[in-house]
């Protein structure tokens, strides 16, 4: 049998016709095909503050949002999920209540215990009562917005006492020594086909 050697580039030409591609270009793509697993990340968005603030609280229960503290996520599809995580580092002044926080998409509370005679919904503690130190938390929940607009999820926290100082990234004694934190917070959003 007589073996016929084709060389280079030019061994095979033409042109496939049209009626045999699903999608001419990849702009014109618009799915996956089934084949493909979902669960797959397909964006990630982090903020995070690295400075020390102080928060009044002025009344109990009443939720402050952090600042600098907030990230923004436009989901490409309704059926999306978005996995919200954030690592805040919180304090409140000595002999005060204890500080609480929530995670918040825009102004709704996503992520809190239920309901419970008079005790405060919230995500967690930021520090036990009467403590001056600093307790770092990491909550992580899946959100199911279903939109395609844009979101914003951020941090918000409260104290149960009024008139009440929180202290992020900090304790409440912070004295210029080697004793006392300068800590840092973060939170992460990914978007989860």
């Amino acid at each position: 049998m007589a073996i016929t050697r084709l060389g280079g580039a030019t061994a095979i030409t033409g042109t496939i016709p049209q009626g045999n591609i699903a999608n001419t270009s990849l702009g014109a793509v618009t799915a996956l095909p089934g084949a493909i697993a979902t669960g797959k990340v397909l964006q990630v968005v982090q903020d995070t503050k690295l400075d020390r603030s102080e928060i009044s609280v002025s009344s109990a229960g009443t939720f402050v949002d952090i600042s600098g503290l907030s990230v923004n996520i436009t989901p490409s599809s309704t059926s999306s999920k978005i996995l919200v995580q954030a690592f805040v580092n919180g304090s409140q002044n000595v002999g005060a209540a204890g500080g609480f926080f929530t995670l918040k998409r825009g102004s709704t509370e996503i992520f809190r215990g239920d309901a419970a005679s008079n005790r405060q919904r919230a995500t967690g503690n930021l520090a036990s009562y009467s403590n001056a130190y600093i307790n770092g938390n990491t909550p992580v929940f899946l959100d199911s917005p279903s939109s395609t607009s844009e979101l914003t999820y951020k941090v918000s926290v409260c104290s149960d006492g009024s008139n009440t100082t929180v202290y992020i990234n900090r304790g409440s004694s912070n004295n210029d020594n080697a004793s006392y934190i300068a800590g840092a917070s973060s939170i992460i959003v990914m978007e989860i086909a």
